[in-house]
Formats: C-alpha cells, sequence, structure tokens
C-alpha cells in the first residue's frame, strides 16, 4: 500500500492546516469541516493528518481503544488486564453509503448462529474512538446516519439497543467532513456540531498551480521516496502538535480576552452558548501552537475566522463567511466594551446623541435629497415573510433516494416485515423463526442453529424518500399587476427551504412573455435555486401552456439520468392563460398539456394565486387536468392549516 501524501508537501490551504492542527492539538473544538469546491485536494490534506497524530497507550486486547490510565467502566471488553499495548491514531472513513450496522455495530451474527450466544460486533464509532472519524460527502450523508453521527458527537458515547444487544460505549473522536456546496448544504444540527470551518478555494496563482502539479507528478512517479524526502518536516509537526498538547493545561486565559468573546459572538448574534465556547477552545489552542502561555487579542481574531462563518447563518440559504469589515468592527466594539466606562459629562457635544435607528434615514434623506431623478427600473419588491410549509407528497411508496419527503421502500430505515422475496439485509428474527420448528428434524443436538436456504428471511424496511420539485412559476404581468409577486415569491422560497430540508431535488421552469424558459436545471443545490428566484424577472403575457410543456420536458430527460427519483410538480399560477400563436385556445392548451403530464404519473399541486372579485376558475380545472391538488396561497402555511384544523375540531 503506497504511502499517504505528506501533511507538509501540501500546497496552500493555510487556514484548513491551521485549523487541522489546532484540533490535532486540542480535540474538544470539535472537528472541522472543509467545504470547498471538486478538486481542491480536501481528502488528501484531511487523511494526511493521521500520520501526525501522536501514538496511543490502549487497554491489551481491547476493541474499543480504552486508555489504559482512564479505562472506560462500561466498556464491553472490561474490565481490562494490567500492561498496555502501543499503536499510532486512526482515521477512520465513514463512507456516503455506510449502513446503520456498520457505523454503531451489531450483533455478531457468526457467533449468533453458529455458537447460540449473543455477542456485540463493534462499528466505526469504536474503530475511531481517540482518532479521526473522516466523513467525505459529508453533506450526502443519509439522515438516519447523520442523526446517530450527532449523538455519539454529542455525547461522546454511543449506544446500541438492537436485535438483543444492549451495549454502551465511549465513542469520542475528531469529527472531520469535506463537502462540495454545489451537491447541497449540510443540516443545521450537523454544521453547528463542526467545532471548525474552512472554505478551500483553487489558487489562482500561476506559480502556486505550478508547484502543486510539479509535487503531484512527483508523489505519483514515487510515493515512498516522496514520502521520505517530506518525512523531517511531518516529524517536526507531529512534535509540535506533542509539545503544545503539553502545554495545553498551563494555558492562562484571561477575563479581559473571555469578555472579548463573548462580545465578539454576541455581536454575530449566534445562536447557543457552543460558539463561545469553541472560541474560546481554539484560542487557547492557537496560544500553545504559536509558543505562547496566554491568550491574546491576536488568538481570539484567529479563533474567531476559523469558529463562526458557519454559525453566522440566519437562513439556510445565507453565504456561509465572515465579512472582514464586520469581523473589525466587531473586534473594535468589543475592544470599546472592554475600556471603563466614558463619564458621559466628558461629551464634547453636551446631551444624548441620536438613536442608531436614526442614523440610516439621516443617510436615506440626504441620498434622496442629492440623487435627482430616480431610476427608471426599480428593483423588484422583496419577497413576503418565509413560514413552515405544509407537507406536500408525492402519493404511494418509491424507492428513491433517501430524503424525507414521500414514504419509501429503501435500505434504511424501520423494519416493516419480513419476506422472501425482496428486502435489504437479513432479518434475523424472521430466519430463525422459520428455521426454529425444523431443528429437531435436522438432528441439531448442540448449541448452534441449523439453517438452509429456504429459512433465509429479509428485512422490508420503508423510510423517506427524497424528490425532484419542479415548480412551474408564473412570471407573467397578470401576477405582477396585483402585486402578488412578493406573496408568490415568499411562498416559494418557503417551499425550497422545505425542499432543502427533506433533502429533495429542485428545479425552476417561468413562463412569462412570449414562451417559457428553464431558470433552473434540476439539482441538489436548492440555494442556486433560490438565487435565481430572486433574480426573476417579471412581466408580459402568461403562457401557460408553454410551461407545462417545457416542465414535460425537464421531467421526461430526468427521468432517463434519474429514474428512481419521483418527481413532483407545484404550479404556481393566478389561473390566466394567454397564447400568442393565433388560432389556438390558450386555456384548451393549457388542459392538454396538463393531461400529458398525468398520463406520465407526475404528480402535481397547483397553488391557486388568483385574486380579486371575479375568479375563472381554471387553476382547479387545471388541478383536475393534471390529477392533482389545488391548494390556495395561504393554505401553503403549515400553521395556518393547523389553526384551521383547531378551529373545525372545536366548532
Amino acid at each position: 500500500m503506497a504511502p499517504r501524501f505528506p501533511f507538509s508537501a501540501v500546497v496552500g490551504h493555510d487556514d484548513l492546516r491551521l485549523a487541522l492542527l489546532l484540533n490535532a492539538v486540542h480535540p474538544a473544538i470539535g472537528g472541522v469541516l472543509v467545504r470547498g469546491e471538486k478538486g481542491t485536494a480536501k481528502s488528501t490534506i484531511v487523511r494526511a493528518l493521521a500520520a501526525l497524530l501522536p501514538d496511543l497507550e490502549v487497554a491489551p486486547d481491547c476493541r474499543f481503544a480504552c486508555d489504559p490510565a482512564n479505562p472506560d467502566p462500561e466498556c464491553p471488553d472490561g474490565p481490562h488486564g494490567a500492561g498496555s499495548d502501543r499503536r499510532p491514531s486512526r482515521l477512520v472513513e465513514l463512507p456516503v453509503g455506510a449502513t446503520e450496522d456498520r457505523l454503531v455495530g451489531s450483533l455478531d451474527l457468526e457467533r449468533a448462529l453458529t455458537e447460540g450466544v449473543r455477542a456485540y460486533q463493534p462499528g466505526l464509532l469504536a474503530a475511531a474512538h481517540r482518532g479521526v472519524l473522516y466523513v467525505d460527502e459529508v453533506n450526502l450523508l443519509h439522515d438516519h446516519l447523520v442523526d446517530l453521527l450527532l449523538d455519539a458527537a454529542a455525547m461522546g458515547r454511543a449506544h446500541v439497543e438492537r436485535e438483543g444487544v444492549s451495549v454502551s460505549h465511549a465513542a469520542s473522536f475528531l469529527l472531520v467532513g469535506t463537502m462540495n456546496p454545489e451537491e447541497g448544504e449540510l443540516r443545521p444540527q450537523l454544521l453547528d456540531r463542526f467545532g471548525l470551518t474552512v472554505q478551500v478555494v483553487a489558487s489562482r496563482d500561476v506559480s502556486t498551480r505550478t508547484e502543486v502539479v510539479r509535487r503531484r507528478l512527483a508523489y505519483e512517479a514515487d510515493p515512498a521516496g516522496f514520502a521520505a524526502d517530506w518525512a523531517e518536516a511531518d516529524a517536526e509537526l507531529a512534535a509540535r502538535i506533542v509539545k503544545a498538547r503539553a502545554e495545553l493545561p498551563n494555558a492562562v486565559l484571561p477575563d479581559t480576552e473571555l469578555r472579548r468573546i463573548a462580545a465578539v459572538c454576541a455581536a454575530f448574534e449566534v445562536d447557543g452558548m457552543r460558539a463561545d465556547l469553541v472560541v474560546a477552545r481554539t484560542a487557547i489552542a492557537h496560544c500553545v501552537w504559536r509558543g505562547a502561555n496566554t491568550v491574546t487579542e491576536e488568538d481570539v481574531e484567529a479563533a474567531v475566522r476559523l469558529a463562526l462563518p458557519h454559525r453566522r447563518r440566519r437562513d439556510p440559504f445565507d453565504e456561509p463567511g465572515v465579512d472582514e469589515q464586520q469581523l473589525q468592527e466587531a473586534m473594535q466594539q468589543a475592544a470599546a466594551e472592554l475600556e471603563p466606562d466614558n463619564d458621559p459629562d466628558d461629551d464634547p457635544d453636551g446631551g444624548e446623541s441620536p438613536p442608531e435607528s436614526q442614523a440610516p434615514q439621516q443617510q436615506q434623506q440626504q441620498q434622496q435629497q442629492g440623487e435627482g431623478k430616480a431610476p427608471k427600473e426599480q428593483a423588484p419588491a422583496a419577497p413576503s415573510p418565509a413560514f413552515k410549509a405544509r407537507l406536500l407528497q408525492v402519493p404511494g411508496v418509491g424507492e428513491g433516494a433517501p430524503g424525507r419527503r414521500s414514504r419509501a421502500r429503501a435500505a434504511s430505515g424501520r423494519t416493516v416485515r419480513s419476506s422472501t422475496v425482496d428486502g435489504h439485509g437479513l432479518h434475523l428474527v424472521g430466519t430463525v423463526t422459520a428455521a426454529a420448528p425444523h431443528q429437531r428434524a435436522r438432528g441439531r443436538d448442540g448449541a448452534g442453529l441449523r439453517l438452509k436456504g429456504e429459512d433465509l428471511r429479509l428485512a422490508v424496511r420503508e423510510g423517506k424518500e427524497g424528490n425532484l420539485v419542479l415548480f412551474a412559476v408564473d412570471a407573467s404581468g397578470s401576477m405582477a399587476a396585483r402585486q402578488r409577486m412578493s406573496a408568490v415569491s415568499g411562498a416559494v422560497l418557503s417551499l425550497l427551504r422545505d425542499a432543502y430540508q427533506r433533502r429533495d431535488k429542485v428545479g425552476v421552469v417561468t413562463f412569462r412573455g412570449a414562451d417559457a424558459q428553464v431558470a433552473l436545471p434540476p439539482t441538489s443545490s436548492v440555494d442556486a435555486a433560490v438565487a435565481r428566484l430572486r433574480q426573476l424577472k417579471t412581466g408580459g403575457r402568461t403562457p401557460l401552456a408553454d410551461g407545462l410543456l417545457k416542465a414535460h420536458k425537464v421531467l421526461t430527460i430526468e427521468r432517463l439520468r434519474d429514474p428512481r427519483r419521483r418527481p413532483l410538480l407545484v404550479v404556481v399560477t393566478d389561473g390566466r392563460a394567454t397564447s400568442a400563436r393565433p388560432g389556438h385556445d390558450p386555456v384548451q392548451d393549457s388542459l392538454k398539456a396538463a393531461a400529458m403530464l398525468a398520463a406520465d404519473g407526475v404528480a402535481a399541486v397547483v397553488v391557486d394565486c388568483e385574486h380579486g372579485p371575479v375568479r375563472l376558475g381554471l387553476a382547479e380545472r387545471l388541478a383536475t387536468a393534471l390529477d392533482g391538488v389545488c391548494l390556495r396561497l395561504e393554505q401553503l402555511s403549515a400553521e395556518q392549516m393547523a389553526g384551521v384544523v383547531r378551529a373545525t375540531r372545536a366548532a
């Protein structure tokens, strides 16, 4: 097996290198999330980290890497004998397609079936204890595995209660994840678990890119020789990590810097207190890493840059990162708050200064006075506030990609029954139950279970799938004329947020003027759909039929690419239809296009935005032709619908 690419040989990525090294010094920081485009050596540098970590002293014959000086009292392999073994720290990789059994462990089937005993087979969480758990493409990890990972990362322990096995063992690890934001974002709960985050981009400097290619080619030509050339540099980093770890208990965090940390986190309005703790731990690690013993403002600023980018997001679609100007203002504000209070009598202006809220208004008035004529085009109205959208589901049971929208047969999820025909994995109870009545006839005289092929039962599991949610949005002048686009945009943004949370693939088709266009091809990057929607142009005719035909074409192509993912078409319209083609009835053309979609089995929801005393009722007819559901705009809100249900029950 070829040696890993040396950590010291990686070119650039200074922030990423620092974040990984600080976590190696102080694992309680909570790990690193590496965000970046493809081909930026994210996985290479993370895998190289393991070689720098100090060797571990472990209890002999312990599969859970217990520390001999402080063994886990609940370790399944305990109590441990005297002595210890020494082994390198492990980097355990959790693949995206891993099963729940592989992550947390399960019943040892070999011993259960041959020896008749219940024995626990450890999983990846046990293997990663006191080491590094690396999740490549962490944003694509199945939701049920994310939940298990969250529990273990939060508690430092893994609990297994399944198939007659009840086990609890220590699972404290350095969590490192990499992701490409183009393939979708992370759930906020998992995002907050990562202590630090780093954005990685490829350098645009020619010299840097040249050196990257030169070193990579040299490594591929002679991996062992290349690693030997950089062994001394890696050894120096490893020794520096050991020294910094030893100095960690002696580092001092002055109360002044602690207050600075609290002030900066408050200025960024981060949720909860985890950010304050992570910044404090990172500042301490940065202090000892640079060879000092007292935390200073320099350490706090370095920690803030790494710990707050992913925590300042107020919405899933906000861009991650810390604005440099905002950071400097927060640091200056924190420094001002640390100074002694000024005497109000020393105010040279005398009296109180005007409230801060008046300043923007005064600036706006000054700008308006000095501007002259207003521009001919005005910015579109801001979307109305988003809300929690009601659940829209595709009927039936599918087999698509794991998600959180519609029912699906899947390799993960709850087991609903056993089957001899189809399923995922062995259904142990069903297999034993089928074999039990035949043991005497098969001559069983010991503890082992005698099985035959006809005894095997497969587990049929039911979970949730993510769908392809295609929005067909009316952007014509008839919508904008009634100033409905603000409410419509807010509703579509709410549905997009719901699609983000449910792991859907999304696409956007808009129709206005003379035809329809694909504003966003189907993608897993829901934030891209939000960006396109916010740039939506309005006005012109209402080619509803063209919009439905364009949606049909998009869904047909996508079905060839991903046949297992079921589509959900959401048509947002005010019930108007026009056509630029002479001799065509726009209403009948729209109904024919809707019937074509229904014939292809496309599940559909029509959002009726019609407003005013005169109603044409086309939205209801369209929903009937689509064999779908018609909802009023206000019926998309889960809270409003819950209120209607409560009022109906009370009546």
